[in-house]
């Protein structure tokens, strides 16, 4: 199992190095198909993947990424409303065939998946975007391995007793201290390899502990969907690590942060 997990590891860095290093609208496609994924694994729990209320989510997915490319409608809002009144309209006109929770699951799935997901892309195409993008994942994946082995060295006081008992207090800052480490010495090698006089660490690295200490909380939230359904894990599409949701779910919450955090605080 871990030789499986570690193997699998070490291609999802492989694809992310290319996928990210290549950017454009091979990364867009890349983001999309992992969205549809995702919305996939979330809506099957619901069951409401195959169904109507499903099918919208993808559609409205699939409609989001390309006005990301071509930017066709001015404000996104519009899409948001239009995909919000189809659902109520398939709830109503269908009724009583779904529940009102499937409703809400259906909607939820297209933000919490698809437009979440999709920061990742617009965090590459920033100024000097295709270097904080990594941010993301010295955040994510850098906090999560801290935090694993600080919890396993020192760990005392429980964080979540209930949702995740093996996570500790002590765990968490380790991880957060672990990504702002993992971030400096990212930024570091950054500015002197690429002579970047302008790319200053110290902002970089708050907005790696902003993010660090907010991507646990996607963490435990996909977790606890997952204890609410009583499942282990989201899909087997990633062996060793599960579904894409388990694989990203982390990185689903922090990826917005910091684009919106490198937007209006650093670029």
């Amino acid at each position: 199992m871990f030789i499986t997990r570690l193997i699998s590891g070490i291609i999802l860095v492989a694809l992310a190095l290319l996928f990210i290093c290549t950017g454009g609208d091979v990364l867009l496609a890349v983001m999309l198909v992992l969205s549809l994924i995702g919305m996939f694994e979330l809506y099957r729990i619901f069951k409401v993947e195959k169904s109507l209320p499903g099918i919208l989510g993808y559609l409205a997915c699939i409609t989001y990424y390309l006005d990301l490319r071509f930017q066709f409608c001015q404000d996104v809002m519009v899409i948001v409303l239009a995909f919000l009144i189809l659902l109520l309209a398939v709830f109503v006109f269908s009724y009583p065939k779904f529940h009102s929770h499937q409703i809400m699951a259906a909607f939820f799935g297209l933000f919490y998946v698809g437009v979440m997901l999709s920061f990742l892309y617009q965090t590459r195409m920033l100024t000097n975007g295709q270097f904080i993008v990594w941010l993301i994942f010295l955040c994510s994946w850098g906090c999560d391995t801290s935090a694993y082995c600080v919890g396993v060295l020192f760990g005392k006081h429980k964080m979540s007793p209930i949702l995740s008992p093996k996570k500790s207090i002590e765990g968490a800052v380790g991880g957060v201290v672990g990504a702002m480490l993992f971030t400096a010495i990212y930024c570091y090698v950054i500015s002197a390899v690429f002579k970047m006089d302008d790319f200053a660490i110290l902002p970089l690295v708050i907005i790696s502990g902003v993010g660090a200490l907010i991507s646990m909380i996607g963490d435990l939230a996909a977790s606890a969907i997952k204890r609410n359904f009583e499942i282990k894990d989201y899909g087997k599409l990633i062996p060793g690590h599960g579904g894409v949701l388990d694989r990203f779910d982390s990185v689903i919450i922090t990826a917005p942060i910091i684009f919106f955090l490198a937007y209006y605080f650093y670029v």
